[in-house]
């Protein structure tokens, strides 16, 4: 399995963050040629500005042309954020986000890739939230939107899965990035999913060993 996915071309969003570049690494050291979109120029990515549809498909289109197609997409770009009740959401600026963060970059890089991966019959994975299975106090606008990924994704595989294309999910609980560490100084980050580890996860489920699976979402909880 070294090199099980040598010759293919793999989409990362948001390949400069911890899981991205995590992602990114698996990938490459499979074979892959791996194409990186991020907001900021790092570790390669491109630029991409992916709540913006057009730029987002002429940034795909390029990738797929340049490279002779594409053959897996992991959506990994993504925000968090917390701290308001459901009560005060009305106000839209943290639903707004994290509807924007997670849900319209995820339908926007879906509609720029899926015309290219009905073509090599390739495979999907997006990233949800474990957090999403059930309401959480001050996490509605985050748990709302995770769980409209969970949705996506199976409505996706639905659409797509007679077409031979894969489209799963992965569920994490909290991940060990520098962020998180940094923002829960007293928690005990070897509880937490270690980004290499989701990688292999994700990496299974792009592969032709996930072959039988469609629409699952895959908890990945550590010892959380």
């Amino acid at each position: 399995m070294e090199q099980e996915f040598k010759g293919q071309v793999v989409v990362v969003t948001g390949s400069a963050g911890a899981l991205g570049r995590a992602v990114a690494a698996r990938f490459r050291a499979a074979g892959a040629l791996v194409v990186g979109f991020d907001r900021v120029a790092a570790d390669g990515a491109t630029v991409v500005d992916l709540l913006d549809a057009a730029a987002t498909r002429r940034a795909v289109d390029a990738a797929a042309e340049q490279h002779g197609g594409i053959h897996v997409v992991c959506n990994i770009a993504g925000g968090f954020t917390m701290g308001e009740t459901a009560e005060s959401l009305s106000s839209g600026r943290e639903w707004s986000a994290m509807f924007d963060m997670n849900v319209t970059t995820l339908l926007h890089i879906a509609a720029a890739t899926v015309p290219h991966l009905k073509r090599t019959r390739g495979a999907m994975v997006n990233i949800g939230a474990a957090s999403a299975l059930s309401g959480k106090a001050q996490m509605g606008a985050y748990v709302a939107a995770k769980s409209a990924v969970i949705r996506l994704t199976e409505t996706l595989s639905a659409e797509l899965r007679e077409q031979g294309v894969n489209v799963n999910c992965v569920l994490p609980s909290i991940i060990d990035t520098p962020a998180n560490r940094k923002d829960m100084p007293k928690a005990d980050p070897s509880r937490w999913v270690a980004p290499g580890d989701l990688a292999d996860v994700i990496l299974f489920l792009a592969s032709g060993r996930a072959r039988a699976v469609h629409g699952a979402a895959v908890p990945v909880t550590g010892l959380s």
